[in-house]
């Protein structure tokens, strides 16, 4: 963190996230190839699989209150953008929307009836 990022004004949430997603390693992977069996995990770029990695570990297991779902999905397609080859964005926005509309499906449902009114 010193080397690579001191500008880091909370380095405890940075490794919260790293320690959270080492811990779920083996479920979020699970999570990634459910959603998206086109893609092996060993296909899917490095900083795209460590991107998925972490948004999905803050969707699936971080606490709401700090990193708000939507947040978690905005932050992992800002990432892909900066980081990421030129799909990446699109890419993560897919995994991660499906994840969020599975976890969700009450948010997608309103979505549907506002656009029918």
């Amino acid at each position: 963190m010193e080397e690579f990022a001191p500008e880091v004004d909370e380095p405890e949430f940075s490794w919260k996230i790293l320690k959270g997603v080492v811990e779920h390693l083996e479920d979020i992977d699970a999570t990634i190839t459910r959603v998206a069996p086109e893609w092996p995990l060993a296909r899917i770029a490095i900083i795209d699989r460590n991107i998925l990695r972490i948004g999905i570990y803050e969707i699936l297991y971080a606490d709401k209150n700090e990193v708000p779902p939507k947040v978690a999905i905005n932050e992992a397609i800002e990432l892909s953008k900066n980081y990421g080859g030129p799909n990446s964005s699109r890419f993560i926005n897919g995994v991660m929307g499906t994840i969020f509309k599975e976890l969700y499906p009450e948010e997608n449902n309103e979505k549907s009836k506002q656009r029918t009114a």
